[in-house]
């Protein structure tokens, strides 16, 4: 038998084509290209929970007139869109008793907070907890810009831009960080559907940062590569409260330089033996090659850094384990509550959704309420540590 020897660069190629020729064919499908993709509305009792308020009251507003006006629809049901909430949002902090009511976000002196979600091994849940992360911080009336540092650009999908069809002239963070010639940062953030959440999307250009960074490094000697990503986002500080970065499943160059510029670093764990095997490896580079990069001027205090147990079974015995074990190792740094495995964040993710923009009718309302409660809870965690970091206590 002949065995029949293909070149592996144009088998891949092969392969690659008639893949994106059918995601594309997906998408199209999905939201065809002359539709514009939109946020779903929210009930009046969906939309009184993120507002802290009781939907009777936001009834009373209705009928006074105050606010906007809600969609009607059968049996006089009211639904508002993201932006009718956050127009909400100004008008009841314009008669609050106590600043930042409704408007969470930063006061004046308060820094950015700039959020890296890492882990060294795929399929820790990282995209998606930085995703459903970035989106109810905006729906809670932060101004927030999630970007994309992962070339596989997994975030990026989740909000609609498909890289080799969207991203075809740059349009990435390496736009903007590059040696030679970078653009404004300005030039690369992509508005989204979500009121108040902005976009910096990716894709394989960001590899170049790490191709380029040895070669200046070795011509032009003690370049800091490690403040770029800072330097360009210190750019746009006052448009945002709060950044969400996803940074790649590796520790290069554009991961040491995220965790430069980050605030606070978020580890996505899921409970299984291997993958936390992975993750001490992964700990020790960091330890290792941040203190180098510290040790050259580099910035390498945080205000907080927490695990955040990812994919979680509560009925598997071994993960029950190993969550224990996390635990009583690192007590206050993994965070209380934990994001479980659901039917509900996969089945939207097969739409390049979220859970926060499907319909709750979409799924049984156990499995939706299960999910929706276990990711509000590890989000209403992290913003609790946002409040801390800007001296408002308990979260106040």
């Amino acid at each position: 038998m002949t065995r029949v020897i293909e070149r592996i660069d144009q088998l891949v190629g092969e392969h690659a084509l008639k893949l994106s020729e059918r995601l594309q064919a997906h998408r199209a499908q999905l939201f065809p290209p002359d539709a514009r993709r939109e946020m779903r509305r929210f009930t009046s009792g969906e939309a009184a929970d993120l507002l802290g308020v009781k939907d009777a009251y936001l009834r009373k507003l209705h009928l006074d007139g105050k606010g906007p006006s809600p969609e009607i629809r059968g049996n006089g049901r009211r639904f508002y869109s993201p932006e009718d909430i956050y127009t909400l949002r100004k008008l009841l902090e314009s008669g609050a008793k106590a600043p930042g009511t409704y408007l969470p976000g930063r006061r004046e002196g308060d820094h950015l907070q700039v959020i890296t979600v890492i882990n060294f091994k795929g399929g820790s849940g990282k995209t998606t907890t930085a995703a459903h992360l970035a989106q109810k911080l905006a729906l809670d009336g932060y101004r927030v810009l999630a970007v994309d540092l992962d070339p596989q650009a997994s975030l990026s999908a989740l909000h609609g831009f498909q890289p080799e069809f969207d991203l075809l002239d740059g349009g990435t963070l390496y736009d903007a960080i590059q040696y030679d010639d970078p653009v404004p940062l300005q030039q690369v953030i992509q508005r989204t559907y979500f009121t108040n959440l902005d976009l910096i999307p990716g894709n394989l250009d960001l590899m170049e940062f790490e191709h380029d960074t040895p070669r200046v490094l070795v011509q032009r000697g003690g370049n800091l590569f490690f403040t770029r990503v800072g330097d360009v986002l210190s750019t746009v500080e006052e448009d945002y409260d709060v950044v969400v970065m996803d940074c790649p499943p590796q520790l290069g160059y554009l991961t040491m330089s995220a965790l430069s510029a980050a605030t606070a670093v978020l580890v996505t764990v899921h409970p299984q033996m291997l993958d936390v095997m992975s993750m001490c490896q992964f700990l020790l580079m960091v330890s290792n090659l941040l203190g180098v990069v510290s040790e050259a001027g580099g910035d390498m205090s945080y205000d907080w850094l927490r695990y955040v147990i990812t994919r979680y079974e509560p009925g598997d015995g071994p993960q029950n384990q190993m969550v224990s074990f996390m635990r009583s190792m690192f007590g206050e740094y993994v965070l209380n509550h934990s994001v479980l495995k659901s039917t509900a964040i996969s089945d939207a993710g097969i739409t390049k959704q979220t859970l926060y923009e499907v319909e709750k009718s979409q799924f049984t309302r156990a499995t939706y309420e299960r999910a929706m409660e276990s990711l509000n809870a590890v989000n209403g965690e992290i913003e609790s540590l946002l409040q801390q970091a800007w001296g408002r206590g308990d979260g106040a």
